[in-house]
């Protein structure tokens, strides 16, 4: 699975570990995390994210 990157932060969200801060259990694809989800570090939206 691909991780992916806040470009504003530099957060990494990681599928296989999830985040549970934002209701995400691990395992869950980025294509699959709800588009409300916010960065926890800086909370940008999830369109500010990218592929690693």
């Amino acid at each position: 699975m691909t991780k992916y990157v806040c470009t504003i932060c530099g957060y990494e969200y990681d599928p296989a570990e999830g985040c549970e801060d934002q209701g995400v259990a691990p395992g869950t694809a980025w294509e699959d995390v709800k588009e409300d989800f916010v960065c926890p570090v800086c909370g940008v939206g999830k369109e500010l994210f990218e592929a690693e």
